[in-house]
């Protein structure tokens, strides 16, 4: 026996394909490939870390989820005008001079998310805004394909360590905090970039979103599960970190502090996944209630340009997106070397009481990318020590910058340093002023105050914001891009206000030879 659909819930009819929107879709996947085609590079960017980064392996299944959220709205969207918007346009040239501006500036993520939307501009230009909006909820998930979100890791950190320490109070273990190491009486933990969520909360962000609009019609639902999904694995890392951490100090650290540490880790949060979807899926209301019918008619189709004015705002959209990626290639050519003054840096010996001497294998070195000019000491005044470190790009580009990112495995006699607590102060010289970034570093018990500033195109700068700025600026002119980190490092006991003191000494007495070694290198 055979059942049949009843007519309440049979699916609507999906009516036979019109030769103009055939055109229309073909006019947009032609639209869409130049695009990709042209900004190979940044998607390339984006597949290589979701494919090697265990924090944005989802982005591997966006744009297929993406195109199947578009496919089963075909019968819906077959009554939808195909009538390109010329405007779009401006938009699309505003995205691609951005998309200039980010990569040679080197800012990945600001380049994939010009490319994203970029696309969704490509959508309304060839389809129209009414197709456009039609599919508004794939374009604006495609979003989630980008690799985006490390830059929460240490709020992140800092709650999940408040979070741990405040339930091992709760059930009578003692414990010290300091920073983002916690001391047991059975053991000490670290709370690593690891131990920060990051991964469970960009995945569950991933799945809740699509659950709520595939699950729920109400706005208000929608919102609602999306905000649990945001919530819940932050407060269930937290309770993640606190069990492992209350296992290994009831296993004497025995248990959970191995590969089991991320195993227990994982099935936790599929655990607390499993449920906050049972527990959603008690309030679907997706299933609309319809009178019964007969039949269901079948959709009439939409009206489309003409394929001549499809085919020419296809056209017009990749003339447009194509021609960044010339000026960008332009803007980064690599510089002549060969008529360059080749100086090397140094700084003057420092005024008494200070007396320079070299940095040590077990001193905290600021890790660069590429192969800049670097100059460093410590100077004593015959009972403290502070470090100056200063590194000099001649010309900076793509992995070869001031703030590009360093993955560096440490030689395993050293110290595995970690940086905590990253901030900017004023530090006020006797007749200057500057802005630096003030991070803590830490190495086991060892603690160290790091400040740094950047100056670059003349500017003395603590934001790595006008920094890139500034590059973007000198590469788009064609000007010099030289760039340096001037650092100074000093290690305290109980409070960072002791090395504070120090250091700003030393700054007083140093700044002149930086200035003038700086001057010496780059010429002016």
């Amino acid at each position: 026996m055979t059942a049949a659909l009843s007519p309440a819930t049979a699916p609507a009819p999906i009516p036979p394909a019109h030769p103009a929107h055939h055109w229309a879709h073909a006019c947009l996947l032609l639209a869409l490939s130049g695009l990709v085609a042209t900004h190979w590079a940044t998607t390339a960017a984006m597949a290589d870390l979701w494919w090697h980064s265990q924090t944005f392996a989802h982005g591997l299944l966006v744009a297929p989820v993406c195109v199947w959220l578009v496919w089963r709205q075909r019968a819906g969207l077959s009554a939808c005008p195909r009538h390109p918007a010329p405007l779009m346009l401006l938009p699309l040239a505003m995205l691609g001079a951005l998309w200039l501006l980010a990569t040679v500036a080197n800012v990945p993520v600001l380049q994939q998310y010009c490319l994203v939307f970029m696309v969704a501009a490509t959508v309304v230009l060839v389809q129209g805004p009414r197709y456009a909006r039609a599919i508004a909820f794939p374009l604006t998930y495609l979003l989630l394909a980008v690799p985006f979100g490390e830059v929460f890791i240490p709020p992140l950190i800092e709650f999940t360590s408040a979070f741990t320490v405040g339930a091992l109070q709760l059930t009578g273990i003692p414990v010290f905090q300091e920073n983002n190491l916690l001391i047991l009486p059975s053991g000490n933990w670290s709370v690593v970039e690891a131990c920060s969520g990051l991964r469970y909360l960009i995945a569950s962000v991933a799945l809740g979103t699509l659950y709520a609009h595939l699950s729920y019609r109400s706005r208000l639902r929608q919102v609602a599960f999306i905000g649990v999904a945001l919530v819940l694995p932050i407060i269930a890392n937290g309770l993640r970190a606190f069990l492992i951490v209350l296992i290994g100090h009831c296993s004497n650290m025995t248990l959970a502090v191995g590969i089991d540490h991320l195993i227990y880790g994982w099935l936790f949060f599929g655990l607390v996944s499993a449920l906050m979807f049972w527990v959603g899926a008690r309030w679907r209301d997706d299933i609309a209630r319809q009178p019964p019918h007969k039949s269901a008619p079948v959709a009439p189709q939409a009206p489309a340009s003409r394929p001549s004015t499809l085919a020419w705002a296809a056209l017009a959209g990749m003339a447009v997106t194509a021609i960044w990626p010339p000026l960008a290639y332009l803007a980064l050519r690599a510089p002549p070397t060969e008529q360059e003054k080749k100086v090397q840096l140094s700084l003057a010996p420092p005024p008494a009481p200070w007396r320079a001497s070299e940095l040590t294998a077990g001193d905290w070195h600021i890790p660069h990318a590429g192969q800049p000019q670097r100059w460093s000491a410590n100077y004593s005044d015959g009972v403290h020590q502070v470090a100056l470190q200063l590194t000099w790009y001649r010309h900076q580009s793509k992995g070869n910058e001031m703030l590009a990112q360093v993955w560096s495995a440490q030689p395993p006699a050293s110290p595995h340093w970690k940086e905590l607590a990253d901030t900017t102060r004023q530090i006020d010289l006797i007749h200057r002023h500057v802005s630096v970034r003030q991070t803590i570093v830490q190495a086991g018990e060892i603690k160290l105050l790091v400040w740094r500033w950047y100056r670059t195109a003349g500017h003395d700068t603590a934001s790595p914001l006008l920094v890139k700025l500034l590059l973007a600026r000198s590469k788009l002119l064609g000007t010099a891009d030289d760039g340096a980190e001037i650092a100074l490092v000093a290690r305290y006991d109980e409070q960072p206000a002791q090395a504070a003191i120090l250091m700003q000494r030393l700054l007083s007495d140093m700044l002149p030879a930086v200035d003038q070694g700086l001057a010496h290198v780059t010429g002016h």
